[in-house]
């Protein structure tokens, strides 16, 4: 994620004050520098982390914090609230038009920004949420962006709405609405074009279509991986044309991230959602509290769930049979693809447990903890299984191993290793039913 650097960097000065246990103005001083740099280096908005560590550290010096039992936990809780309120407080959403009036959404945003995949991206979470979404293509300057509209269009499974590249953009809103009219959409996305940086035809093009169709929400598309440059751009563009929410792409790549922590306080609008991976399914909705926690290193567990929630195959009866078959060590090399297929969808196993509270676990920690290139080895050896194998595992003699080994290309040792530790996991999923009731016996105080 965009924050692994400054959270790293935020957890060893928080380790500090926790050491403490009484703390001095000074200490709180001295902490609220190092947060400072970690923030400029995050490519927050000088001005911001300005007024960020003045307000931080008038909260924190008072004489009820520092002579409170905890002054190091309160000072984190300071900080958090604070960097809650740099970025909006409240979560902000869509504002549509009542009950199945058309809202028209133009979107807007740089070239190369990630804005046609985002608009997707939008459509799919707007079906899910029963809205009847029509894309529009009003790029006409480049025919690829077109057509990757209308490939994305298809793959949400959104209505998708083109007149190639030889009429106006003006034209094709108002077509596009006439269209949604006749066919039942209650909401119209304009997918407009972008430019290398801005520049007034672009401005222009936009207030013209904001002149001749009804635009209820202006949503612009920055690259979080820009940084600081991501800031100018919204404002220049709330400045020009006026924008309605923001929304942040590619925060699932190595930028510093201080775009998510600027715009709100720069521009004064909302960041609505924010696109963590390329997946059209990876668009989320923007929470400043559960943000905060996770630049503080503290989870996010209610997103982790939500994203269980809409990306698993959730199947009751299939859960139930799941249960009770690890409940009797049925377990089998089956369940483990389907437990490592349900897990990439969630971005595997690095990003679950980066959304995990208490875990201490920094970016260095991870890479250690979680080898990605060694579940690929695992899953390649299960793979290189017959079905029978795999429901099956006692039929695994030395000969079967070794050709699970030649087909996995890995070294039969490898495959020895897992399938050892794989039936010790069998084992234990057997013996946690029993295990559990003598723990209410009080027979296992260790536990």
């Amino acid at each position: 994620m965009a924050f692994e650097s400054l959270t790293d960097k935020l957890q060893n000065v928080f380790k500090k004050l926790r050491g403490k246990g009484r703390l001095t103005e000074e200490d709180v001083k001295v902490a609220l520098k190092e947060v400072k740099m970690a923030l400029l280096e995050a490519d927050v908005n000088f001005k911001v982390v300005k007024q960020f560590i003045s307000t931080v550290t008038e909260r924190a010096v008072g004489e009820e914090v520092l002579n409170g039992l905890n002054p190091g936990q309160m000072v984190i809780k300071i900080v958090n609230e604070e960097m809650i309120a740099l970025m909006g407080s409240e979560t902000t959403d869509i504002a549509y038009q009542p009950g199945q009036a058309i809202t028209v959404i133009m979107m807007c945003g740089l070239q190369g920004a990630g804005k046609t995949t985002t608009t997707a991206k939008l459509a799919g979470k707007m079906l899910k949420k029963g809205k009847s979404p029509l894309l529009v293509a009003c790029d006409v300057y480049r025919p690829a962006a077109i057509e990757q509209l209308r490939v994305n269009a298809e793959k949400v499974n959104v209505a998708f709405f083109s007149m190639g590249d030889s009429h106006s953009p003006v034209d094709i809103a108002k077509a596009a609405i006439e269209n949604a009219s006749k066919n039942g959409h209650n909401v119209v996305i304009l997918d407009t074009a972008g430019r290398l940086h801005v520049d007034e035809d672009m401005m222009e093009e936009l207030k013209r279509i904001k002149e001749n169709v009804t635009v209820h929400q202006t949503i612009l598309v920055v690259d979080a991986m820009t940084g600081q440059d991501a800031v100018n751009v919204a404002s220049s563009f709330n400045e020009q044309i006026g924008v309605d929410g923001i929304i942040l792409s590619k925060m699932d790549g190595d930028a510093r991230g201080g775009a998510a922590l600027s715009v709100k306080a720069v521009t004064g609008k909302p960041i609505l959602f924010v696109g963590m991976g390329e997946k059209l399914a990876d668009l989320e909705q923007f929470y400043p509290d559960r943000m905060a926690n996770r630049i503080l290193g503290m989870g996010d567990v209610l997103t982790l769930i939500e994203k269980a929630q809409e990306t698993l195959d959730v199947d009751e009866a299939k859960e139930k049979e799941m249960a009770s078959r690890m409940k009797k060590g049925k377990f089998d090399f089956n369940d483990y693809l389907d437990s490592m297929k349900q897990m990439r969808k969630m971005g595997g196993l690095s990003a679950i447990l980066g959304m995990m509270p208490g875990m201490g676990i920094n970016k260095a920690d991870l890479e250690g903890a979680v080898d990605e290139k060694q579940l690929k080895h695992l899953e390649a050896i299960v793979l290189s299984m017959t079905p029978k194998e795999r429901s099956n595992p006692k039929l695994l003699n030395p000969q079967r191993k070794f050709r699970i080994a030649k087909g996995a290309g890995v070294e039969i040792a490898e495959v020895n290793r897992f399938i050892k530790q794989f039936e010790g996991m069998q084992k234990m999923m057997k013996q946690m039913p029993g295990m559990m009731k003598g723990k209410r016996r009080g027979r296992y105080p260790f536990m």
